[in-house]
């Protein structure tokens, strides 16, 4: 059993190997281990942190990245190297409890054990000054082999290594399909650090920043005079100001989220829907006021000439990323949105057989829809009614329903809004197979670096397959088991799916409520951005529900596939590999998590653990927050990591070779500058 340093078996270790020759020696020893008695008795160190049973029982096996497929049949061979998390309360029955088939770890044998009142005191300690210094003691002393540099890029501030590749960019034969807007990652990960902006601050919290941010974190004014008439964005003093408008809803989003739904009254925003793409976000204040009909939204856009604009999303605290309808899929699953939107967003739909929409086809649910706001719906001009008259045609052949096209007089725009079909009849039934139906071998939840396709995917028939019926209703869906989950399948953990659901979700529930709320001294209101690095079922997001924060569930490629359940209980996330860079600009984030992520990089040969350390450092903002929990191997090794980037431990515990880590990025950047990227 292993220990991580400063707990009580150190201290008895150490007597066991002494000899006492005469009785002054015996006496001044005495008095020593009193001291180090009451040393330990206010050492936040020493808190008891037990171990959940959930764990795998088989041998750990090693798996290799893969394009990412349909929901394969998770098992525990694939994910055997996710320990049991670790938790910080003195006692906590991990999933399964006692009628699980795994046995509970024990606690670890310390002071606090014999005074339950001192282990309650020492799980509550604070981080004051005396606590800190005490931690960072303990730690490992800042390593020479780390020499950080600034990156020097064209990108600055704003470096985004898969996006800003002007290398890889010159070298495209074509930019015809926004190939240039696309994921083009170096060969080698960059481990230079993106330098800050200068007079960047704090950010301002939620719900204020939904309104205005500081100028100086994201100091681009192109959209200002862009779009400054449509009510996007301003510039106001040392702020920039956001009134909630959009090209399509210049009078305010709140008022187009609500036309939206009497045109179509099944939407029933934040019931019938909860999981939302859209396509062309702008700065995103769609999604940003649909938080208060208590739906989620995933926004994009690419990194173009509309400058910053998903980088002014994410400030303002609403959930957005980098990307681009152009050769690729989308990073999702297929049949995971109750809506997709799009209002002016650009994009062609109804060229090339319509490949584009079909992307969209691919990841609407079945009966979900397609909400289309731009000039072809509303306007007369030439163009205008050839491209209506395009995408009418092409929704027909895909056996879209056009259920509404109305006008909203306030905004003086229209809208046309879609149905997906719920069965396969209409396919049957179309005299012409155009477009056709996908190949029995094309998967549509394959989704990482997969080329487009014109095809439509056929439904699913079986009541048992995800897709042939909608989620219960939000927030129902959040804790309910997916109809589709199969008990003669084991999930992640080893136990029958739903079980493995279940049990997942009542573990997080006790980790944060009885952990994370109190023994990591972290003011939540000050959390809008999270995001957890390896989901698994997204158990970590669904019990911080009742925050003022959202959660992108990130599932790594060589991991089992259950982005589907993730979105299935209304919650979203993305398909990633993390020997790349993720598409979001820097300082994006509040709060990352990590749950046995690091040590499955490290046995990875296609990537390194400092790359990805350098990404976390891209991705956190200054005052940002990791949290890791993962072998103890590993954790020294990213503390030690952290420490030299001048990043603040705030907690470390281990037990039996596992360890939970958390510290909080400073502002500190390097003099030094790397040569030219």
């Amino acid at each position: 059993m292993a220990f991580g340093s400063h707990t009580r078996l150190d201290v008895r270790r150490a007597q066991q190997h002494s000899s006492f020759c005469s009785p002054s020696s015996a006496a001044a020893v005495l008095v020593a281990l009193a001291l180090v008695a009451v040393w330990m008795a206010s050492s936040t160190l020493v808190t008891p942190a037990d171990f959940s049973p959930f764990r795998p029982t088989t041998t750990t096996t090693t798996t290799t990245a893969r394009p990412r497929n349909r929901m394969d049949p998770v098992t525990v061979e694939e994910d055997a190297d996710d320990p049991p998390p670790l938790t910080l309360r003195q006692t906590e029955t991990g999933p399964g409890g006692d009628n699980g088939s795994h046995s509970h770890s024990p606690s670890l044998e310390t002071a606090t054990e014999a005074d339950p009142q001192a282990a309650q005191s020492n799980s509550n300690t604070k981080d004051t000054p005396h606590n800190k210094q005490q931690q960072q003691q303990t730690a490992s002393p800042t390593p020479s082999s780390y020499a950080w540099k600034l990156c020097n890029t064209e990108a600055g501030p704003d470096y985004i290594p898969c996006l800003d590749n002007l290398q890889a960019i010159r070298n495209l034969r074509t930019t015809k399909h926004y190939e240039h807007r696309e994921r083009h990652c170096p060969q080698h990960p960059p481990t230079c650090l993106v330098p800050l902006p200068k007079g960047y601050t704090n950010p301002i919290r939620w719900p204020n920043s939904r309104d205005q941010i500081w100028y100086n974190n994201v100091p681009h004014t192109k959209l200002v005079e862009y779009k400054g008439h449509q009510n996007w964005v301003k510039v106001s003093g040392e702020y920039l100001t956001f009134p909630g408008g959009g090209t399509q809803f210049k009078h305010g989003a709140l008022h187009y989220i609500d036309f939206i739904q009497e045109a179509k009254k099944d939407i029933a925003w934040g019931k019938q829907t909860r999981v939302v793409l859209d396509v062309g976000c702008g700065v995103a204040s769609f999604g940003g006021y649909l938080f208060d009909r208590d739906v989620l939204t995933m926004s994009f856009a690419p990194k173009d000439e509309h400058e910053a604009q998903v980088q002014f999303a994410l400030e303002r605290g609403i959930p957005a990323m980098s990307a681009v309808m152009g050769t690729k899929r989308l990073p999702f699953p297929g049949r995971v949105f109750d809506v997709v939107h799009c209002a002016r967003c650009r994009v062609p739909w109804h060229i090339e057989g319509g490949k584009l929409l079909l992307e969209l086809d691919r990841l609407l649910r079945p009966g979900g829809y397609f909400v289309w706001s731009a000039t072809p719906v509303y306007q007369k001009l030439p163009e205008d009614v050839e491209i209506w008259e395009a995408m009418s045609t092409l929704t027909r052949s895909m056996c879209w329903e056009m259920v509404n096209k109305v006008k909203d007089r306030v905004n003086r725009v229209g809208i046309a809004i879609f149905r997906k079909p719920t069965d396969n009849s209409c396919y049957e039934a179309r005299s012409a197979a155009n477009p056709p139906i996908c190949g029995e071998y094309d998967d549509p939840d394959a989704a990482w670096n997969i080329s487009l396709q014109s095809c439509v995917h056929r439904l699913p028939t079986d009541p048992a397959i995800r897709g042939s019926q909608w989620p219960v209703e939000w927030p129902l869906r959040l804790e309910k088991p997916p109809y589709w989950l199969k008990n003669s399948e084991a999930g992640v953990y080893g136990k029958p799916a739903t079980e493995d659901f279940q049990a997942d979700y009542e573990h997080w529930k006790q980790v944060i409520s009885n952990s994370y709320m109190n023994d990591l001294g972290i003011d939540w209101s000050a959390v809008r951005n999270v995001m957890d690095m390896k989901a698994a079922y997204g158990g970590f997001a669904a019990a911080l529900r009742d925050l003022k924060l959202w959660v992108m569930n990130v599932i790594p490629i060589d991991s089992p596939d259950t982005l589907p359940i993730i979105y299935e209980r209304g919650l979203f996330g993305i398909y990633h590999d993390w020997c790349e860079s993720f598409s979001t600009y820097p300082r994006t984030y509040d709060l990352l998590h990590a749950n046995h992520l690091f040590s499955k990089i490290k046995k990875s040969d296609r990537c390194k653990l400092v790359a990805v350390m350098v990404e976390v450092d891209r991705i956190l903002r200054p005052g940002g927050r990791l949290i890791v929990r993962d072998s103890m191997e590993t954790m020294h090794e990213v503390e030690s990591m952290a420490k030299s980037l001048h990043w603040e431990v705030r907690k470390s515990y281990s037990q039996d070779n596992e360890g939970l880590l958390f510290v909080e990025k400073t502002m500190w950047r390097p003099n030094e500058v790397e040569a030219k990227l």
